[in-house]
């Protein structure tokens, strides 16, 4: 469709202007001295203009500016990551299956401008140490913050040491996620324990705030009774509690999905382990676990998705664990799990059946997150013309050139549209000319995260070599070259 002479005129204008403020702006972007890399996180990078940056520096300015949401978008009282940064009603769709409707089925929750999320907030952490070794602020600075959090939490609301989905900044109290959902949430509590774990083997020192920091963390890690969430008897292991309604969810934590990492942090405990049982009972047997087909010549091995489901069921566990050179006792192979899926999700875009605008090569990744029809958890099987930024940004580690292709067409091609001060928009569907205005915590911490594994593997290193989790996850038959000490 042809632009209209005033709007080209506008753009050129607007275009203008940016270049002229990244040239003042690009000074503050790569600080050089430790002054300037202890408040570096005030410094906004417009959209790019010049591309004659290298693929480095081009990620510094995309990590960095995305770590800015859990810096200066944190709540200001609990320092926790806020679920999303605007305060309009959130529509959730969690339909994956029924494609066919016209109209997905929405419900609203409005969970308020106080709304921490748990697992954002682990997710958030994890970002914080990547944002102090690549300099960007002080390690005290870091702490300080991260002793804010632990503090905040320790009076929080908490159920045999498991964390509810999300907590009120100010009150420390439940905020529910559904009628029955008003208590533990086992698996944001896995997320927020990684996050937590991983800053506690960075931070190591002895210094008096390391040393208060460790002593935090090794209490949370102490009280929470992920056993609890067995109903005691080691068959099934379920995603909530509530001391209001019990197990009256009733909802197992079955496989394959995002959960992964919470089988492998709750059987790495060594107060009140998950048995190797639970996690065989519920996962492993669970009828969605196993897939075995192939889809564009990619063979997947698990998931009972059609071509795959969201690409964050591949992110999420994947942020501290390892799964290169990753196998089990049946036999998967992790890293082929992971690339393969990431590769489905790319051909089933370049192919686009449904013929949306802007799908192709370098524009690809679906996976959940906003759209204009709320959040849905977008894949094959439910696709909607909206593409994730995080998705293709998270999965820098499995598909480095295709993920590098991606970002650079949603910087440089769509960045007037979808950047902004905390990086990428969640969400764009160019079919209906739709751009959110949204970043939410569980979207831009993968990002940082992922791709400093894809640079670096500073994550994946110190979560693995945490003796507890590779004790975990020898406890559950994985193996895995961080684990030969343990033969």
């Amino acid at each position: 469709m042809m632009v209209s002479s005033t709007f080209d005129k506008q753009r050129m204008k607007k275009r203008l202007f940016q270049t002229i403020v990244f040239l003042l702006a690009i000074t503050f972007a790569f600080p050089q001295s430790r002054k300037t890399a202890s408040t570096a996180g005030d410094s906004i990078i417009p959209v790019g203009i010049i591309r004659n940056i290298s693929d480095s520096a081009l990620l510094d300015i995309i990590q960095r500016q995305t770590f800015r949401y859990f810096w200066h978008h944190a709540h200001p009282n609990s320092g926790m990551a806020l679920e999303r940064d605007n305060t309009v009603k959130a529509e959730y769709y969690w339909d994956f299956i029924n494609e066919a409707d016209d109209e997905p089925n929405l419900s609203k929750d409005e969970f308020g401008p106080d709304a921490c999320a748990t697992g954002g907030t682990g997710f958030g952490i994890m970002a914080t140490v990547v944002a102090v070794n690549r300099g960007w602020i002080g390690r005290d600075t870091a702490l300080r913050r991260l002793i804010q959090i632990a503090d905040f939490l320790t009076k929080a609301d908490c159920f045999h040491g498991i964390y509810p989905h999300f907590i009120n900044g100010i009150t420390g109290k439940t905020i529910p996620f559904g009628r029955l959902d008003d208590g533990a949430d086992i698996v944001e509590t896995s997320y927020l324990m990684m996050g937590m774990l991983a800053a506690k083997e960075y931070f190591n020192g002895n210094t008096l705030p390391e040393r208060y920091f460790q002593k935090r963390v090794s209490e949370m890690w102490e009280n929470a009774n992920w056993d609890w969430h067995t109903k005691n008897d080691n068959k099934l292991l379920y995603w909530h509690w509530s001391p209001n309604n019990g197990f009256d969810m009733n909802f197992p934590v079955y496989g394959y999905d995002e959960a992964l990492i919470t089988y492998i942090v709750a059987a790495s405990s060594h107060s009140h382990p998950i048995s190797a049982d639970a996690y065989t009972n519920t996962w492993v047997k669970s009828a969605s676990w196993k897939n075995g087909k192939s889809y564009y010549g990619y063979p997947l091995p698990l998931g009972n998705f059609d071509k795959g489901g969201p690409l964050f069921f591949e992110q999420y566990t994947y942020m501290g664990i390892d799964p290169r050179k990753l196998t089990d006792q049946h036999g998967i192979d992790y890293w082929e799990q992971v690339k393969n899926h990431t590769l489905i999700n790319r051909a089933y875009c370049i192919e686009n059946p449904k013929k949306y605008a802007g799908y192709g090569e370098n524009c690809w990744g679906l996976t959940a997150g906003d759209s204009y029809k709320g959040y849905v958890a977008h894949c094959p099987q439910v696709d909607l013309g909206v593409i994730q930024p995080t998705a293709a940004l998270s999965s820098f580690p499995y598909t480095p050139e295709y993920s590098m292709q991606a970002l650079k067409h949603f910087y440089y091609d769509l960045g007037d549209r979808i950047w902004g001060p905390y990086g990428f928009a969640d969400g764009f569907s160019e079919t209906h000319h739709w751009y959110a205005k949204t970043h939410l915590a569980i979207d831009e911490a993968p990002i940082v995260v992922m791709i400093e594994n894809y640079r670096s593997g500073l994550l994946w290193k110190l979560f693995m070599q945490i003796p507890d989790i590779r004790a975990g996850l020898k406890k559950l038959g994985f193996e895995s070259p961080f684990l030969q000490s343990l033969h």
